[in-house]
């Protein structure tokens, strides 16, 4: 602050030239303060400016960390709302999953059983076909034995017929022969 003035004019004491050099002494050093203060005030001035924008930059911060805070606490449901859901996804896949495991498992037991007795089927078949094949074979060499036997006994028959019945036309031819050369 600059010095106070003094109102109306006052006597000049004759000073004496010690007097004069302490007086500029005292005003240079009275300006030196001036300027100090000046200084002083600008700087003053300067870290008021700092601090409020320090403060303003924290109140920033401390408004911005609120919200990051709830968007991370939002997140947080959503990420434990999504886990939930997963969870309960897995879990339902996976009952489903053994539930057919277990199904395909009776399935392929039920299925092999059926194999298994359609395969004992097929052989008792098998086995029934070829001792059916057997039989008919059997009962067909029995069967041609027996067809050879009664051809040999026909042809024997036919021959013995045969011879017969050439032994009786012989006959009769001689008895013709004999009545035709004896008539006259």
């Amino acid at each position: 602050m600059p010095p106070k003035k003094r109102k109306g004019k006052a006597k000049k004491p004759k000073s004496s030239k010690t007097e004069r050099v302490a007086g500029d002494e005292v005003a240079q050093s009275y300006r030196r303060s001036l300027l100090e203060v000046a200084v002083l005030k600008d700087r003053l001035a300067l870290k008021t400016d700092v601090a409020q924008q320090a403060i303003s930059a924290r109140d920033d911060l401390q408004y911005q960390i609120r919200d990051l805070k709830q968007t991370l606490s939002q997140e947080k449901l959503g990420m434990k709302d999504i886990t939930t859901d997963l969870n309960r996804q897995y879990k339902t896949l996976q009952t489903n999953l053994e539930a057919k495991v277990e199904y395909l498992e009776t399935r392929v037991s039920e299925l092999q059983q059926q194999l298994d007795q359609c395969q004992g089927d097929l052989k008792t078949e098998r086995e029934q076909r070829e001792q059916t094949e057997e039989e008919k074979d059997a009962q067909i060499t029995d069967l041609q034995i027996k067809l050879d036997n009664m051809e040999t006994e026909y042809e024997k028959i036919l021959h013995g017929c045969l011879d017969s019945l050439l032994s009786h036309l012989a006959e009769a031819r001689r008895n013709w022969e004999d009545g035709v050369y004896s008539r006259p």
